[in-house]
């Protein structure tokens, strides 16, 4: 038996998010039927996070025991060939028996994208979502600096989440702008349930004067779901890179 991993990216516009589902198509679906396609059955597949409907990875681990002998090149070609064009595998390797794509993960970074413009890109519909107002991207950057440290996120989780602990630490925040488009990217030891959707809007509803400036230290102490801002649509979400 060889543990694997496998680096996928996809288009989330297809699909109900990463875990299987009765009655929606998701991505662990369609590549559990490319794996039982090049492996004649599919393997138990551990991913590294659920995400979304509607929501993107550009980089979306998975790790797998295998019993095949297919090298790990051939693996890649023979499920490329029998994947959709919105989701691709980058690349496989060969990992410690241990290894889960889930636990072993140290970090992971999201970025969040924003068509900052009055009229709209055809191009980035479904990929961005579209802010018309023009937002300060260095504003945000800074009143995202109260999200640094460990804190408990429970403000920033959406009701209905099962998960008990809601403290997690955040290393990083940046925000840029390339012309229209801004890219907002967070890094942390782990996220809760539309955690970085509900983050991005609370920073867009500072920025259009409906939170008060400096206010975000108070909404994480507050853990109070109602003092945050508006969940940010999937649209422009990407799982962006798994550090293990």
């Amino acid at each position: 038996m060889r543990n694997v991993l496998l680096r996928l990216r996809f288009d989330g516009r297809a699909y109900h998010g990463w875990q299987i589902q009765k009655n929606a198509v998701t991505v662990q679906e369609v590549l559990q039927k490319a794996l039982s396609a090049v492996l004649g059955s599919a393997p138990p597949i551990k991913g590294c996070s659920r995400t979304d409907a509607g929501v993107h990875a550009l980089e979306f681990c998975v790790s797998m025991p295998i019993y095949s002998n297919i090298s790990c090149s051939s693996l890649v070609r023979a499920l490329n060939v029998n994947l959709p064009e919105s989701i691709a595998v980058l690349s496989c390797s060969e990992v410690d028996e241990e290894f889960h794509a889930r636990y072993s993960v140290k970090y992971k970074r999201y970025l969040y994208r924003i068509w900052n413009s009055p009229v709209r890109d055809p191009f980035a519909a479904g990929l961005a979502l579209h802010w018309p107002a023009r937002l300060d991207e260095k504003a945000m950057e800074r009143e995202a600096q109260a999200f640094l440290g460990t804190h408990d996120f429970s403000a920033f989780c959406a009701s209905g989440s099962s998960v008990e602990d809601k403290v997690r630490t955040v290393t990083e925040y940046t925000a840029c702008r390339n012309g229209d488009m801004i890219e907002l990217r967070i890094t942390a030891d782990g996220f809760l349930y539309n955690m970085v959707r509900i983050i991005t809007g609370t920073l867009i509803d500072v920025e259009r004067g409906r939170l008060e400036s400096g206010s975000i230290a108070d909404i994480i102490d507050s853990r109070d779901r109602k003092r945050a801002g508006f969940t940010a649509p999937p649209d422009g979400l990407y799982l962006e890179e798994v550090i293990y």
